[in-house]
């Protein structure tokens, strides 16, 4: 990034994973300078399947109409009306709950099909592949210069981490030392596949690959201990098949990292007493799988999640479990509140000094924190609480169906039915008070 200023302010976003590019193209659609650091050599994404729910697809659209459209473009056809249905996976094979989702709502896909078709929209010359940053250092006159593992710089107003669970921004931020630099494993891990729908077919039927006359397939084998999630992606060709595990065992690999070489007979040992439908299903994976282990934000939470002119957002920010399906979306939502802020902060620049500038921008900072902090830590302990209803460890719940669907509900919905216009209003109300204060 170029080291002149200009009458815009400049974000370097760090990590071009789904939060950093919402939040490249929230900032390009409003008209920010930005540029975008990726340390790997192109856009990449871990993981299966994903679906983005209600909220998300709403934020989309104000994100920008044509990441909406692109979005819409890789999501498979729907038949209507979307629910959740939740199936007793270990006795007997039947419906013990289902969730209304809405017309049309929580698609899905391949993560790296939608990484791909929204990073085109993003022109390379905004774009530094190969940039792993090392440090951050702040300037006299309030910049930010950045050091990156190859001996390379640049320079910014703001940096904003995208950087994932193992941020090195948040370390940046909080401190080498701080406890919360580091996330934690929540004694759950997965195997994730997916199968191509032609071999799924035959072996679970029609109605839970390609869905019925109503609904695609969204479904839930829930039981002691466990819970296995199927639905298509790739516009129907392919089933995503999620397994999640609950384990008494500490994580540890020689290499310290979150993924291990598994076994297809492992999930079969861990599913021997279940039905035989969930046992066939099993059967469908391949003999060679990756063990997953789930971390989250949980037991050393961020306190804040900026600090001087640098913030971090998505999982770097609040890393939590998959069991809610909203870690993306609430990436989404946090680049849409800082594309909106920084927007916001622009149009006040008009014959602002740099120090006034240094100011707007960490204002913009503070109200993301503010606006963003609670819902968003509240997501990772409720993604805990699912998962405990999921595998039966909420003991009320395992034995009604009734609690269980009340429950469950309670957690989706306060995701889902956030107003995401009035989101952005209240933090454009509040750097509009933050903001003046600074001036």
């Amino acid at each position: 990034m170029s080291s002149s200023k200009s009458n815009r302010i400049q974000i370097a976003i760090i990590g071009g994973g789904i939060t950093g590019v919402i939040l490249a193209l929230g900032l390009q659609k409003r008209g920010v300078d930005f540029t975008l650091y990726e340390r790997a050599p192109a856009f990449t994404e871990l993981g299966a399947g994903i679906g983005f729910s209600p909220n998300a697809e709403r934020a989309l659209k104000i994100v920008d109409p044509e990441v909406y459209r692109v979005y819409k473009e890789v999501t498979p056809p729907t038949n209507g009306v979307e629910y959740f249905q939740f199936v007793d996976g270990y006795e007997t094979n039947e419906l013990v709950a289902k969730l209304l989702i809405g017309a049309d709502a929580f698609q899905g896909g391949r993560r790296s099909d939608f990484l791909e078709a929204w990073s085109k929209l993003i022109p390379k010359d905004r774009v530094r592949f190969g940039k792993e940053l090392v440090s951050t250092t702040d300037r006299e006159d309030g910049r930010v210069l950045l050091q990156f593992k190859d001996g390379s710089t640049g320079e910014a107003d703001v940096v904003i981490g995208c950087d994932g669970i193992h941020s090195r921004c948040r370390r940046l931020i909080l401190g080498e030392e701080n406890p919360a630099c580091c996330a934690s494993y929540t004694n759950k891990y997965c195997f994730r596949a997916l199968i191509p729908m032609e071999r799924a077919r035959p072996v679970l039927g029609e109605e839970r690959t390609s869905g019925g006359s109503r609904t695609l397939n969204r479904y839930m084998f829930i039981g002691p201990d466990a819970h296995c999630i199927i639905y298509p992606v790739a516009k129907g060709q392919i089933m995503n098949v999620l397994l999640v595990i609950s384990d008494p065992n500490p994580w540890h690999t020689e290499d310290g990292k979150q993924t291990a070489p598994g076994e297809r007979a492992e999930a079969t040992q861990t599913y021997k007493e279940w039905h035989p439908f969930v046992k066939s299903l099993i059967e469908l994976l391949p003999e060679k799988l990756q063990k997953w282990a789930i971390f989250d934000m949980f037991n050393n939470p961020a306190p804040y999640y900026y600090r001087g002119n640098m913030a971090i957002a998505g999982d770097a920010a609040h890393a939590t479990g998959p069991h809610l399906g909203s870690g993306a979306g609430f990436g989404i939502e946090d680049g849409l509140v800082l594309a909106s802020l920084f927007q916001a902060a622009n149009a006040k620049l008009d014959g602002q000094d740099q120090e006034s500038r240094v100011k707007l921008c960490r204002a913009a900072l503070a109200t993301y924190n503010n606006v963003r902090y609670d819902r968003t830590q509240w997501l990772v302990g409720a993604t805990r609480e699912a998962c405990a209803l999921f595998h039966r460890q909420n003991k009320a719940a395992a034995h009604d169906p009734e609690i269980f669907l009340q429950d469950i509900s309670k957690l989706f919905h306060t995701i889902w039915d956030n107003n995401i216009e009035e989101m952005v209003q209240e933090a454009i109300g509040e750097f509009d008070v933050l903001g003046s204060a600074s001036q």
